[in-house]
């Protein structure tokens, strides 16, 4: 079936663009080493609340333009997310909704229905361990690197990392992570889960997510966007509660259309054509 042109945003921060029902999203402040500015927090919640609503886009890579994947928190913003109101009441109330704000511009990547790809070189660290900890499955080149710096610069980490990290590694993996701040390679970071895969460069790292995302892309929208859900909700959810929720799901989101095609398409050795 023919892709429609889709009529896409366009953002300051971010490069995005759709082809063959594969979205890239690439951070696009290289001369900042990606920092993650005021502009950039607001863009990707708008971002991926976009690429959730499209239907012709069934997978999505998160990666960067630049030397560095992404520096985390543009240090300039912090003053500002504080806020600068005498009273200590006010000011904490400020602070608190700034942080619950941005916690909402990050986990729009995690509530995106179609399955988000990380694709990460270089640097990675801050708040792009709270940003890349929303995505499904993350990927690395082998001069990554990883590091939770908020306890460095005095402060306990709020915008996802110590929620989300101990559901991806082990837990006193990410307690050692948070309590030292220390850096954590590419290899290591296979090695306790945190990236399925390490590539040589870069240029590696984009063609095997780029192979994966299209993989994912072929197969029925419906059937993965269900299984994006029961994934995320089976993670913060007992085993039954998991398996009445899926009951329910199929009873009312398998789709006969899309296991007829399946079906024909296994029998006669075919590529599947799903619709989005």
């Amino acid at each position: 079936m023919q892709q429609e042109q889709v009529t896409q945003p366009t953002f300051e921060t971010l490069d995005l663009s759709v082809k063959d029902h594969v979205a890239e999203v690439f951070l696009n402040r290289g001369d900042k080493a990606n920092s993650m500015n005021p502009t950039m927090w607001r863009e990707l919640q708008a971002c991926f609340e976009w690429l959730d609503s499209e239907p012709s886009v069934r997978a999505v890579i998160l990666a960067a333009h630049g030397k560095h994947f992404c520096a985390g928190i543009d240090l300039n913003m912090l003053m500002e997310v504080q806020g600068q109101n005498k009273d200590p009441a006010r000011r904490a109330e400020y602070f608190r909704r700034n942080v619950l704000a941005m916690q909402d511009n990050l986990s729009a990547i995690e509530k995106c229905r179609k399955p988000v790809l990380a694709a990460i070189h270089n640097t990675c660290i801050g708040g792009a361990i709270d940003m890349v900890t929303c995505a499904d499955m993350r990927y690395a080149t082998a001069d990554a690197w990883f590091s939770i710096r908020e306890v460095d610069i005095g402060m306990t980490a709020d915008v996802g990392t110590l929620q989300r990290l101990p559901k991806i590694v082990p837990y006193a993996v990410a307690c050692e992570l948070a309590y030292t701040g220390r850096d954590m390679k590419a290899e290591e970071a296979q090695q306790v889960g945190l990236v399925n895969r390490v590539f040589a460069d870069r240029d590696a790292l984009l063609a095997g997510v780029r192979e994966i995302a299209a993989t994912i892309a072929s197969k029925a929208p419906l059937a993965v966007r269900g299984s994006k859900e029961m994934l995320l909700f089976s993670r913060d959810h007992s085993v039954q509660e998991g398996l009445n929720y899926i009951a329910t799901w199929n009873s009312g989101m398998l789709s006969a259309q899309d296991l007829q095609e399946g079906l024909a398409a296994q029998m006669e050795k075919r590529a599947a054509n799903y619709d989005d």
